[in-house]
């Protein structure tokens, strides 16, 4: 897979690797971060992001490979890493008993903020969380806009270059989402390296490039348009027709299409031949009754993408898997 180069990148690992005893976490990753980019990396439950986040900011040592991040060795350098990067989890990392001043306090000497400058950070981050009413209320009490936010601000209160944001946006309504990912383009048109894990594949959209990890290999990495363009060999066509649900359990039976999904009140049909899949569908939900209001090719989403890389991906591992028993 193609990266840029790593004398500009912000982070870079190469064949980095995390076993368990016999589990393979993490398996040989390639891949770099440039300065200022929103790199987001995407995969299933399990997949490896969260154990690639934690090799990549100092907490957990690697099996194999190398990397840097902030031009610090993950292996021999975490501790500096830990002071060059912001890290932000999807729990927040706040103390709920706390107010929002000593939430606040507390992360300024984590991260040795001087003394001078500690005032000034403190209220950068209570006006950019909202929060100039409430500095003296108990944390456990805002909502999760606020808290996420407020776990932002805490997290880049030293100003590091890059900030790493594992599901910051899991649990918030659609507002906060949509304001936090201005906060996002505002750092990184400052420069600021964002590293961001996230299931919403809207968000995904938002990245300049996505990794896509699943089984701990790195199954794809590019732009979500190449992604969506170079990557998709198949064709997608959306159907519209009466009992979507009864129709996708027909459907995926049908010799020609490859997957259906289901999206909202309409499915998605994945299929090498789209005219013949088409044929074959409007043909079988004929023989049921179920009514078509519409059948057309559309562009593929990314979710179509990352379900059709995994799926191949399966099929791969799937004969292998067979001849080892």
């Amino acid at each position: 897979m193609s990266s840029p180069d790593d004398r500009a990148a912000a982070v870079a690992v190469h064949d980095l690797e995390k076993r368990f005893g016999s589990f393979v976490a993490v398996q040989r990753v390639n891949f770099a971060v440039r300065g200022g980019e929103i790199f987001g990396f995407l995969g299933p439950n399990g997949a490896g992001k969260s154990t690639t986040i934690r090799m990549l900011c100092g907490l957990l040592a690697p099996s194999a490979g190398s990397g840097t991040v902030a031009g610090f060795d993950i292996r021999t350098q975490p501790e500096q890493i830990k002071l060059n990067i912001g890290y932000m989890s999807q729990k927040f990392s706040l103390y709920e008993d706390l107010t929002v001043e000593e939430n606040i306090d507390f992360y300024s000497g984590i991260y040795r903020i001087p003394p001078q400058r500690k005032a000034q950070r403190k209220q950068w981050v209570i006006e950019m969380a909202g929060l100039s009413q409430h500095r003296h209320t108990r944390t456990a009490v805002l909502s999760g806009g606020w808290k996420q936010r407020l776990a932002l601000g805490c997290a880049i209160l030293h100003e590091p270059p890059i900030v790493f944001l594992d599901e910051p946006t899991s649990g918030v309504d659609p507002l906060s989402r949509r304001q936090f990912w201005d906060l996002i383009y505002a750092m990184a048109d400052q420069g600021v390296t964002i590293f961001v894990t996230t299931h919403y594949m809207d968000e995904a959209e938002y990245c300049d490039r996505l990794g896509l990890i699943y089984r701990g290999e790195l199954i794809a990495l590019g732009t979500p348009e190449r992604l969506k363009t170079e990557l998709m060999q198949e064709e997608v066509w959306e159907l519209a027709c009466d009992r979507p649900e009864a129709a996708m359990e027909e459907l995926e039976r049908l010799p020609a299409i490859k997957e259906v999904a289901l999206f909202g009140r309409v499915l998605h049909v994945v299929a090498v031949d789209g005219a013949e899949a088409a044929r074959q569908a409007r043909a079988r939900l004929a023989e049921l009754g179920l009514g078509i209001s519409s059948l057309e090719k559309i562009a593929p989403s990314l979710e179509d993408v990352f379900v059709s890389l995994i799926e191949a991906r399966d099929r791969l591992q799937q004969p292998q898997a067979e001849v080892r028993r």
